[in-house]
């Protein structure tokens, strides 16, 4: 297809975090863009404040006349819409172009210099990482984020199209539409198992996708990983490792180790040894296209963080409040990592919204193990997302679970009353439903009291 012959582009799941990246591309091609999606957020404002009409009902009427021309109009939709979706339904029996959002970054960045970060957890960060790198070396660019950077305070980056970041999402094997210059693969932990299966078999998706690295291309990933490629590592001995790490003002002190030579005295202010080794990936993608690592490694020292990834709201001698998008026992645990090491001895309390009924089916036992690490647990119900319910999987039957008797099921209306009646000293917030719109509300009512 020839996206210059498009004039018109339409979304079905407009406000998620991929797709929204991928409409403020075609706006910024100046292209007609419009949408459907089925809540309003803050992303969706931010699309509509950019002139891109959304509707929040799924009926055909609300699509407008320029758009119902399937001679001009691609449509582009999520996975995570329904097949009974009925404007769905009603472009698939019009001859549209319709493709989903992976298909459509695949067009995009064929023929570009593409870095492609993959992963079970850590690809957001990492992306967002390589994204400011390359930016502050001034790589012409374009970048598609799962998360909002706060260096550009956007998911969507362009200064150029010779070189393009893209998070490769593993959902509905969608990373496989990719053909990167530079690949890397952060973490291969059991995850999506409604769309796999098992275990075994997304481990063998991840093999598919790192087939699809280009001829000339390079493979990076974590050491220990099932994959050929060069190794990065947190003082494992890796081709590319952090070593000498000190804890200096919240953040780290450390050397990277790289094929070649040994970088000193680096700065990465984001706590927690996950983000340390998001950091080291960026760094070693980045430097297989750039040679400046003196310029790469300063460039880590002013990365300011990915919303919503450990996240610092308040950050007072007696209160810390943090918010994650942590969804995964792996994810839970790299948090209380990070928590426990940059404010050692403080009585935690964590608001968990587990997230699909699958995954929490999946992983209950893992779950509870992760959550009862932390002083006080405050649980949630299941955020559903594009799931219906499941008989026995619900949130008393995941707090059962949890060995740690200060606990206690709540509503979103109660969390402020009962994080009150803990008195933590540090409070964590984590979840990828909509838990993060409760954050501004907890932060007011703390920094108020504070």
């Amino acid at each position: 297809m020839d996206l210059n012959s498009i004039h018109n582009v339409y979304f079905i799941g407009i406000g998620g975090i991929g797709m929204s990246a991928l409409a403020r591309y075609f706006k910024f091609m100046d292209k007609n863009v419009a949408g459907y999606d089925q809540v309003s957020s803050p992303l969706t404002a931010e699309l509509t404040d950019l002139g891109i009409a959304i509707h929040y009902r799924d009926d055909v009427m609300q699509i407008t006349g320029e758009f119902r021309n399937p001679n001009s109009t691609l449509v582009v939709y999520t996975p995570a819409i329904p097949k009974e979706s009925k404007e769905l339904q009603f472009f698939q029996t019009q001859d549209f172009s319709i493709k989903k959002r992976s298909e459509v970054l695949g067009l995009i960045t064929e023929g570009t210099y593409c870095h492609a970060v993959a992963g079970t957890h850590g690809k957001t960060t990492t992306s967002c990482i390589l994204a400011h790198l390359l930016h502050e070396l001034k790589v012409p660019l374009t970048a598609f984020l799962g998360g909002v950077s706060e260096n550009f305070n956007s998911n969507f980056l362009w200064t150029g199209t010779s070189t393009s970041v893209v998070e490769a999402d593993e959902y509905d094997r969608s990373f496989l539409q990719l053909s990167p210059t530079v690949a890397c693969i952060t973490s291969m932990d059991a995850d999506h198992l409604d769309i796999y299966g098992s275990d075994t078999e997304l481990k063998k998706t991840f093999g598919e996708f790192a087939s699809k690295l280009q001829p000339d291309g390079t493979m990076l990933v974590k050491k220990g990983l099932p994959l050929e490629g060069l190794t990065f590592g947190l003082e494992e001995d890796a081709d590319y490792d952090i070593q000498e790490v000190r804890l200096e003002n919240g953040g780290y002190r450390f050397s990277i180790k790289t094929p070649e030579t040994i970088v000193r005295d680096v700065w990465f202010s984001r706590p927690g040894k996950h983000n340390l080794l998001n950091g080291l990936a960026a760094f070693a993608m980045a430097s297989q296209q750039v040679d400046d690592l003196a310029g790469l490694a300063d460039a880590l020292g002013t990365f300011q963080g990915v919303k919503r990834r450990f996240t610092y709201h308040i950050k007072q001698d007696n209160l810390i409040f943090i918010d994650d998008y942590a969804h995964h026992p792996t994810e839970i645990d790299a948090v209380y990592q990070a928590v426990t090491e940059m404010h050692p001895h403080k009585k935690t309390a964590v608001v968990f919204q587990p997230h699909l009924f699958s995954r929490t089916k999946d992983f209950g036992p893992e779950f509870a193990q992760s959550l009862s690490q932390f002083d006080a647990i405050l649980l949630l119900e299941i955020y559903p997302a594009r799931e219906k319910p499941m008989e026995g999987v619900h949130s008393q039957w995941l707090l059962d679970m949890v060995e740690n008797p200060n606990k206690k099921k709540i509503s979103k209306e109660k969390i402020i009353e009962e994080l009150r009646a803990q008195s933590p000293e540090v409070i964590i917030t984590m979840g990828a439903g909509d838990i993060g719109l409760e954050v501004h509300k907890i932060k007011n009512a703390f920094d108020h009291e504070n």
